[in-house]
């Protein structure tokens, strides 16, 4: 699970901001919130289940996310990938931080045992990598790297680290190039089972857009293949009230497809194979006679489609008890059906998963739903610079208050400042 994500010198932010996923020391106005959406980690230390982020357009939200996406692509790629550091992007507003490196570093739980892991890195190379472990109370280093040498690795709770440096010694290879992890390097060779443990459970953050993305579609059909996946599809769409009762792959003839199709499905239906759903058809006594057909992917409306796309993310966040990640979480739902998926997983029944996303439906700031540290804005200052903040550093905030007036009021800032639209109709 994921306590702290933190990075700066990337796209809109400049400083290092940090998105914490560890719960405050505070009391929210309903007890029900203290206990349900936390994870309970040792005496001193509690995660939250769900972090919701606000602000304006252009404040810097999804940046958060893209920042999550690089770190996750970097750690993946480096070793077979040499471009794989062109995704970094510095802050460009400022004359301090163009030629300085972007800092990233995730804290994260393995169950009790706590890793700190991060790397700082340019376009062109990696500057420095670290990563800690509290094996037992104290944190102590693993590894510790400065460009491409190592300065401190552990002989003790390190070994497999000590191990392959020994081997490319001997064989005289270079350890790594400057475009590439040490962690990923260790990751790729059968003895080092810490290092294979880190790499995949960091490569087990999910992350997707809420507006959807290429193959989302097609993973959800392939999900209808598994019985269980199937059900869990099935379940959510339901109880979404969508009408549906089934949905099944059919073979199709696909000689001549409309032009006005989206690309993703035109990609289905080449493969001659279409996504049907199905819903009770009644008389005009409103008695059920039967079924009714329709294509998926062309007839349903663009929130079911979404919430069908997303559906095998949360089914696989929840069963693996990995985190999801969503920026544009509510774009296409109901305010209601948002709501029915964050209590999912801030419910007392998910034991393991996390859900961070970026939103505007501000009916999702209420007291009754989210505890203070599980709401976060972004903001920028008028040097262009991102800030990201959580509610519980605003002083002055009761725990009965009502976030979402508060918030459209601009007492919590992360607001756009507007003009005067009204003006735009005056035409010469």
């Amino acid at each position: 699970m994921i306590e702290e994500f933190s990075f700066g010198n990337f796209c809109s932010f400049k400083g290092i901001q940090t998105l914490t996923m560890s719960a405050a020391k505070i009391k929210s106005k309903n007890d029900f919130l203290d206990r349900n959406n936390l994870f309970p980690i040792d005496n001193e230390v509690n995660l939250i289940k769900s972090k919701a982020i606000y602000g304006a357009n252009a404040s810097g939200k999804s940046n958060v996310v893209k920042a999550l996406i690089t770190f996750l692509r970097i750690i993946r790629d480096s070793v077979k990938e040499e471009k794989a550091l062109s995704l970094i992007d510095s802050f460009q507003l400022s004359t301090e931080t163009v030629s300085q490196p972007t800092f990233f570093q995730l804290i994260f739980r393995i169950g009790k045992k706590r890793y700190r892991y991060g790397f700082e890195a340019d376009d062109k190379s990696i500057k420095s990598e670290w990563l800690f472990a509290n094996p037992r109370v104290r944190e102590q280093p693993l590894f510790i790297r400065e460009h491409n040498k190592i300065l401190e690795i552990n002989k003790t709770h390190f070994e497999e680290g000590v191990l392959y440096q020994k081997l490319l010694e001997d064989s005289k290879d270079q350890i790594f190039t400057g475009t590439s992890l040490f962690l990923t390097h260790l990751n790729s060779i059968g003895f080092a089972k810490t290092s294979k443990l880190i790499f995949r459970t960091i490569s087990s953050i999910t992350i997707i857009s809420g507006l959807g993305h290429k193959g989302m579609y097609g993973l959800a059909g392939e999900s209808l293949g598994d019985a269980v996946k199937k059900k869990f599809i099935l379940d959510f769409l339901k109880k979404a009230d969508t009408g549906i009762n089934d949905l099944i792959t059919v073979e199709v003839d696909n000689q001549n497809l409309p032009n006005n199709l989206d690309e993703e499905i035109k990609q289905e239906l080449k493969k001659r194979k279409i996504i049907v759903s199905s819903r009770t058809q009644f008389d005009k006594t409103q008695k059920a006679v039967g079924k009714s057909e329709f294509s998926f992917g062309i007839q349903e409306s663009e929130g079911t489609k979404k919430m069908f796309e997303l559906s095998p993310f949360i089914y696989q966040s929840l069963r693996e008890g990995t985190p999801l990640v969503i920026d544009e979480f509510d774009s296409r739902f109901h305010p209601l059906l948002s709501k029915k998926i964050v209590e999912l997983y801030n419910s007392v029944e998910n034991k393991r998963s996390q859900l961070i996303f970026t939103t505007h439906d501000t009916n999702l700031l209420s007291s009754d739903l989210l505890r203070r540290d599980q709401i976060d804005f972004v903001e920028k200052d008028k040097y262009g610079g991102s800030h990201l903040y959580t509610l519980v550093e605003i002083n002055g905030v009761r725990n009965n208050a009502s976030f979402e007036k508060d918030y459209i009021q601009g007492k919590y800032g992360a607001i756009p400042f507007l003009g005067d639209f009204i003006g735009l109709i005056s035409f010469e």
